[in-house]
């Protein structure tokens, strides 16, 4: 990991483009219900909070092993969300 500043660009376009996706699914499916489509954005939106608050935490021991476990959550709950897309029917 770069910086600071890099991670959170991170964050922000992987999660952006998770909620991007949703929208693409809700346009092209516009004759389904949209309960599950939201939610996953609203987890998104939980996600991003959660991130960029530990991001922005003062209080570290060890930078460069605090932004690699967020980088790493990033990830796998980046690959959660995808999922739970890829599910949407």
């Amino acid at each position: 990991m770069a910086n600071k500043r890099d991670l959170k660009k991170d964050i922000n376009y992987v999660l952006g483009d998770i909620i991007e996706a949703v929208y693409v699914w809700e346009y092209a499916n516009t004759d389904k219900d949209t309960k599950e489509s939201s939610a996953i954005i609203d987890e998104a939106i939980v996600t991003f909070d959660e991130l960029i608050a530990k991001v922005n935490a003062k209080d570290i021991d060890n930078a460069k092993a605090h932004f690699k476990s967020i980088q790493n959550e990033l990830e796998s709950r980046g690959n959660e969300l995808i999922e739970k897309i890829n599910k949407l029917s």
